[in-house]
């Protein structure tokens, strides 16, 4: 099944890839469960401490799991498996010099979801989006509250899509939000009213299938949280 190989090599790096490549080409299937670390061992004429070495990391990375008395199972896949690993690293990278990055990453993205949205949505997603609205606008909670809220807006507009690939694309760069979102509602002072205004353009556009006009009134919507964000950077550099 696997191939075995030089000592030279990493041994641990070249295991990974081997075993992470038949899951990918669906030689073992979510649920399937992979030979013992003995027989890999055997496979790849390695020790059993290189092969556990390459388990743990493979574990790690979400592909497998292993199961103490019974072996080592492929995991299923699912999009927060996919999602998580990204999120993580642009959450390790976050700082204040990549806030504007961050804000000119979704000016690049989100005109064009609303656009797809407005061609694709769905009665069902009209509905969802309205209530998104309604909660924003009636919510009493805090800035973080508000901030899930407004976002919760913005990935929904994503499914409406209805391209599996947008809301997988789209939630690592919302991962971040709620580290800049509550600070802006608590420091912008017109920050809810904004983000109901331009919400409801959205989904004015969206409902009239107008792809163009809802990828102009998210554009402007974006220009303005851009807008928000040089404040609170402004802010935060006088204190």
């Amino acid at each position: 099944m696997f191939i075995s190989v030089e000592e030279r090599v990493p041994l641990k790096e070249i295991i990974v890839k081997q075993i992470e490549e038949a899951i990918l080409n669906k030689v073992y299937l979510p649920g399937n469960k992979l030979p013992t670390e003995a027989e890999l061992g055997k496979q790849f004429s390695v020790s059993r401490t290189s092969v556990r070495e390459a388990i743990q990391i493979l574990s790690a990375r979400g592909l497998v799991t292993v199961e103490k008395g019974r072996g080592i199972y492929v995991n299923k896949v699912t999009s927060e498996s996919v999602v998580d690993p990204l999120k993580k690293f642009l959450q390790l990278k976050l700082d204040k010099d990549s806030v504007l990055d961050l804000t000119h990453a979704r000016q690049i993205i989100e005109p064009s979801i609303a656009k797809e949205a407005a061609k694709n949505r769905t009665e069902e997603d009209i509905e969802i989006l309205r209530d998104d609205i309604f909660a924003l606008e009636n919510s009493t909670g805090d800035f973080g509250e508000l901030a899930a809220l407004d976002m919760r807006f913005h990935l929904n507009l994503a499914k409406a899509t209805h391209n599996i690939i947008i809301p997988l694309l789209i939630q690592p760069i919302h991962s971040l939000l709620p580290k800049i979102k509550p600070y802006v509602y608590a420091n912008v002072e017109d920050s809810k009213a904004s983000a109901l205004i331009w919400h409801k353009k959205i989904l004015d556009m969206v409902i009239k299938k107008n792809g163009e006009e809802a990828f102009n009134e998210m554009m402007e919507h974006l220009k303005i949280a851009e807008l928000h964000a040089r404040k609170i950077l402004k802010l935060e550099n006088t204190l």
